[in-house]
């Protein structure tokens, strides 16, 4: 009782203040009720006792105290009361990926069959069947970050516009890994969804480093960094462009720096459900924070609104008068 006590307050306080206008047109309808008033200048006084209506309920229930209650309690439910905090609904719907794709001359080297480009589609493809009815956002990045696709439940959208990118279509060429970072926080932010960033690259250029260090100092947002090239060694077909091989020591870094976890491409689809059960985790953690709400408790009053306003269904029921 004494925590109900403590925690207990309004989630919306301010609609208390409707209590001044019911109590006023309470009080006028009680001064009102008086139906001598205006009718005995009218009737004589031995006829009047014979002609008013609810009489033999003096006494009793009146319906004006029952309107009382009624608006009492109508306002008390509309201002929330709470006391207790309860997990946030439809969390698992709510939680949203970001996936930065790079999209350069280096991703079409064929080390990693048929190029690399080609299979992080078909692995974003793979990822976005284990998370039916999620909301993912596709970013595609070079030498400058652009948004291909907001917010969606759709994964036949995203296949489709990841299908269409190609370094020939992008602005200019380089690697801006932290402007992809930070443009996929924003999408998290201006949607006001838990959620995480998924940066698919062949390698991260040392200069992003600092840059991506500056993001995760000033974002909470989890990010995980998949690799997508094979290590040195590997037979790369004729014909294939010329690309460095993977650098593990650069892309730990990345990840190390940006606090999240590193995902290295494999030829089957461990690592993509490895990469799932890891923004799974990643989404939860971030709930336990940030997903819990006060719990409106003023729903567990309709059952008496309900209750108090049968009384007015009475066929008959009428305001006493004096």
């Amino acid at each position: 009782m004494s925590t109900i006590l403590t925690n207990f307050h309004f989630l919306r306080p301010w609609l208390l203040i409707l209590l001044a206008p019911a109590a006023g047109l309470l009080w006028y309808a009680l001064r009102s009720q008086n139906s001598r008033h205006g009718m005995q200048s009218l009737i004589a006084d031995h006829l009047l006792e014979h002609l008013l209506v609810g009489r033999e309920q003096q006494g009793k229930l009146r319906p004006v105290y029952l309107l009382a209650a009624f608006w009492l309690v109508g306002i008390i439910a509309l201002a929330g009361p709470s006391w207790q905090k309860e997990p946030s609904p439809f969390a698992e719907d709510s939680a949203g990926l970001v996936i930065a794709l790079k999209v350069t001359p280096t991703m079409l080297a064929q080390d990693i069959q048929p190029s690399r480009l080609e299979r992080a589609k078909q692995k974003i493809h793979d990822l976005l069947k284990l998370r039916p009815g999620a909301k993912t956002a596709l970013i595609a990045y070079s030498g400058s970050a652009h948004l291909t696709m907001p917010l969606t439940v759709d994964p036949k959208i995203i296949d489709m516009f990841s299908q269409a990118l190609t370094p020939e279509i992008m602005p200019e060429d380089g690697d801006a890994a932290a402007e992809a970072l930070k443009l996929g926080a924003s999408i998290l932010t201006k949607a006001e969804i838990s959620g995480s960033i998924l940066l698919i690259a062949d390698q991260i250029a040392e200069d992003q480093i600092g840059e991506i260090k500056g993001f995760h100092d000033t974002s909470a947002i989890p990010v995980h960094i998949y690799a997508i090239a094979a290590d040195k060694g590997v037979t790369i077909p004729s014909g294939s462009p010329t690309a460095p091989a993977l650098n593990m020591d650069e892309m730990k870094k990345a990840a190390n720096v940006v606090g999240g976890d590193l995902t290295i491409v494999s030829p089957d689809d461990r690592d993509v459900q490895k990469l799932a059960n890891r923004i799974t985790t990643s989404i939860l953690a971030a709930k336990q924070n940030q997903g819990e709400r006060w719990q409106d408790a003023g729903y567990r009053l309709l059952p008496l609104l309900l209750l108090l306003a049968l009384f007015f269904s009475r066929r008959g029921w009428i305001v006493v008068y004096e």
